[in-house]
C-alpha cells in the first residue's frame, strides 16, 4: 500500500525499469521459462519489498486455474494435541508452498461432508486432503473422483488416492523392542481390544508386537481386552490381577490405556516399572503427565499433515500410494532395564 492506496503491477515495474509483462512473468514463477536475466528478477524482488506490492490472487486465479489454496476436511478438528498437530504440520507445508489452507469439520456428519467437499470445489481450491482423527479404512466420498486429493490417517483399500499413515505395524515392533532390548522376555501381555471393524491402528500394532516376539522366539503372554480409555481399562486390569496374574510387562495399546493400567497397577501394590514394565502408544500429552513418565512410541502426527500437502504439491514423491510413516519413541522412565 502507498499512503492507504493499493500499489499497481505497472507501479513495480516502472520502479525496476521493465515492462509490465516481465514483472509479471518474474512474479509468477515463469523467469526460467522467458529467460529472465537473475539480475533483473532482482530489481522486481526489490520494488516489490519497497512498494509493499501485493499481488491480486484472485486475478492471477483466473489467469493460471489456481487459487494458491488447498482444502482440508477432517471428521474432527478440534479434538486436542493430535488434530492441532496434524493441521499444523499441513498449514506450515502449504506455507512453504505459498498456500493457504481452508479447513472444515464434518463431526461424522455425511450430509455436511458432502457440503463442505463441494463448497471446497466451488472455491476451486488447488487439491484437497481427507482427513480422519482416528487411522481408519474409509470408503472415499464419489464427489473425490477426478478430484487431486490425499487420505490422511485414513485408506480406502479399494481406490488409488494416495493416503499418509502412521506405520503402526513398525511401531508394534517398535514397541516390543523396548521390552526385548531391555532384557524382558516372558510375561509380556497387550492390554486393549479394537471391536470397530474398520480401525487400522489396533490390529497392525499387534501384529508388530507378535512379529517381533517371534524374531526373538518369544510370543505375547496374552491379551487384556478392554476399550480405549482409562476406566474400561482399570476395570479390566484390576479385574486381571485380582485373579492372580503378575505379568512382567504390559503393551497399552494407547496412553489412555496405559492411564487406566498404571492406576489398577497401584490398587495391587505393583510398582512401575520396578515390578511391571509398561509401554504405550500416541505419545500423547497425557504420557508426561503419569509417574514414572510413560514411555510410549508416538503418532507423527506433525510430519503426516506436512506429508500430505507434500503429495497435493508433487505426487511423485510417494513411490507407492500409501505412505506410511514412522512412529518415534518417545522416552519415559516405564521400563525396568534387566541387564
Amino acid at each position: 500500500m502507498t499512503n492507504g492506496r493499493k500499489v499497481k503491477l505497472a507501479e513495480v515495474a516502472a520502479r525496476a525499469g521493465v515492462s509490465v509483462t516481465t514483472a509479471s512473468y518474474i512474479l509468477n514463477g515463469r523467469s526460467a521459462e522467458m529467460r529472465i536475466a537473475a539480475d533483473t528478477q532482482e530489481r522486481v524482488r526489490e520494488a516489490v519489498a519497497a512498494l509493499g506490492y501485493r499481488p491480486n490472487r484472485t486475478a492471477r486465479s483466473l489467469r493460471t486455474r489456481r487459487t494458491a489454496t488447498f482444502g482440508l476436511i477432517s471428521d474432527y478438528l478440534a479434538f486436542g494435541n493430535f488434530s492441532s498437530e496434524m493441521l499444523a504440520g499441513a498449514s506450515a507445508a502449504a506455507r512453504r508452498a505459498d498456500h493457504l489452507v481452508l479447513m472444515g469439520e464434518t463431526e461424522g456428519d455425511p450430509d455436511l461432508e458432502n457440503l463442505l467437499i463441494e463448497e471446497m470445489l466451488d472455491r476451486q481450491v488447488d487439491g484437497l486432503v481427507f482427513a480422519t482423527l482416528a487411522a481408519t479404512r474409509i470408503a472415499i466420498n464419489p464427489r473425490l473422483t477426478g478430484v487431486r486429493a490425499v487420505l490422511l490417517n485414513c485408506v480406502d483399500l479399494a481406490s488409488d488416492t494416495p493416503a499418509v499413515l502412521p506405520d503402526d505395524l513398525g511401531g508394534g515392533r517398535t514397541a516390543a523392542g523396548l521390552l526385548l532390548d531391555a532384557g524382558i522376555r516372558d510375561g509380556i501381555y497387550v492390554v486393549g481390544e479394537d471391536t470397530n471393524p474398520v480401525a487400522v491402528a489396533g490390529p497392525l500394532r499387534l501384529i508388530g508386537v507378535e512379529q517381533r516376539l517371534r524374531e526373538a522366539g518369544r510370543e505375547i503372554a496374552g491379551v487384556v481386552a478392554c476399550n480405549w480409555d482409562v476406566r474400561p481399562a482399570y476395570d479390566a486390569v484390576d479385574a486381571w490381577l485380582a485373579g492372580g496374574a503378575r505379568p512382567s510387562a504390559l503393551i497399552c495399546l494407547n496412553d489412555r490405556i496405559a492411564m487406566g493400567a498404571y492406576e489398577a497397577l497401584a490398587e495391587h501394590r505393583l510398582r512401575v516399572p520396578d515390578d511391571v514394565s509398561v509401554v504405550s502408544f500416541d505419545g500423547s500429552e497425557l504420557a508426561g503427565w503419569l509417574r514414572p513418565r510413560l514411555t510410549s512410541v508416538a503418532l507423527p502426527f506433525h510430519d503426516l499433515g506436512r506429508r500430505a500437502i507434500e503429495l497435493l504439491i508433487d505426487p511423485d514423491l510417494a513411490a507407492d500410494p500409501m505412505v506410511h510413516l514412522p512412529m518415534p519413541v518417545q522416552p519415559g522412565g516405564s521400563v525396568l532395564n534387566r541387564f
